[in-house]
């Protein structure tokens, strides 16, 4: 049985403390629609945004839909002088991990202020950038990936022009500030979804393994968390992934029991976290976490979707 190289993976759970520490924080927009900011990929075709800690930087975050917190390279805040405020437990995709946690007074995302985050470290190596953009710095907006033109805007529905331009709207139901898409189908099993920008992969749970396995031969991988971890994994194909009336066929899943779906509560029936080898099939994704929808724009000579 073959054995793929590793996968890198985020999706970071919330934090649970073992110190007293406050999350609360403010966002004071300059701009008052909306901020288009250039994206850069990462050496794993995943998505970073520059960033300033106060006046410093900018440094190059990812940008991770699937991560539930904004995260600091431990070699960023020693620059800058963070000392470590208390300690909690982080949960990756591939398991737990103890981290210090630094307070941050303030982090600015194009016109968006962040205040009085208390931040998780991780060794930036095996981030791949200086830090991770969390949910808790975009919940209640729209944000919309442009892959064509390596571009992120962050802004209400109404400034980022509504549903004009894309041909797939899905409905989401939230949890844990997650957004779940439930109408899918992988090769005809009723699948859910959600959208994580944090993997290059797509990342399947062992209901929808067991749901496929009599239909796909399957070979072995890892996983590499963004913690540092790894998790083995089992990897396969399925033929064909329907969306909201849009078909993609061949997409690869890996296979692995996530912490991620059992704290969404999605380990007993299919469900897969959506990575970046399948959304860069697309021009355009946006995720409206106020209006709880996802919209896709096909790219040019895709056929639409069958009404």
């Amino acid at each position: 049985m073959a054995f793929h190289p590793l996968i890198l993976a985020g999706s970071l759970l919330p934090l649970v403390a073992a110190w007293p520490v406050s999350v609360a924080q403010q966002v004071a927009p300059v701009a008052a629609d909306m901020d288009v900011i250039d994206l850069r990929r990462d050496a794993t075709d995943r998505m970073t945004v520059p960033v300033r800690i106060g006046t410093a930087g900018p440094f190059a975050f990812l940008v991770d839909t699937g991560a539930e917190r904004t995260v600091l390279a431990r070699d960023v805040a020693t620059r800058l002088g963070l000392a470590a405020s208390g300690t909690a437990t982080l949960v990756g995709v591939a398991g737990s991990q103890a981290v210090d946690l630094v307070e941050v007074e303030e982090i600015n995302l194009g016109t968006r202020s962040f205040y009085g985050l208390s931040a998780p470290l991780l060794e930036g190596r095996f981030i791949g950038a200086d830090g991770i953009i969390g949910l808790d710095s975009l919940q209640g907006q729209r944000v919309l990936l442009d892959f064509d033109r390596n571009r992120m805007a962050i802004g209400d529905a109404a400034a980022l022009g509504g549903s004009r331009g894309f041909e797939i709207v899905v409905q989401a139901r939230r949890r844990s500030g997650q957004l779940i898409m439930a109408n899918a189908l992988i090769d005809g099993v009723h699948t859910e979804i959600v959208i994580d920008t944090g993997s290059d992969a797509s990342i399947g749970n062992r209901a929808l393994q067991k749901a496929l396995v009599r239909r796909h031969q399957q070979e072995k991988t890892e996983l590499l968390s963004v913690t540092g971890q790894t998790i083995t994994a089992d990897l396969g194909l399925a033929r064909k992934l329907e969306l909201g009336g849009l078909t993609m066929t061949n997409t690869m899943i890996v296979f692995a029991d996530a912490p991620p779906f059992e704290r969404l509560s999605m380990t007993r029936r299919p469900a897969m976290l959506l990575g970046m080898n399948q959304l860069r099939l697309f021009h355009r994704v946006a995720i409206d976490f106020g209006a709880r929808r996802i919209l896709f724009d096909l790219p040019k000579g895709a056929a639409p979707p069958r009404s």
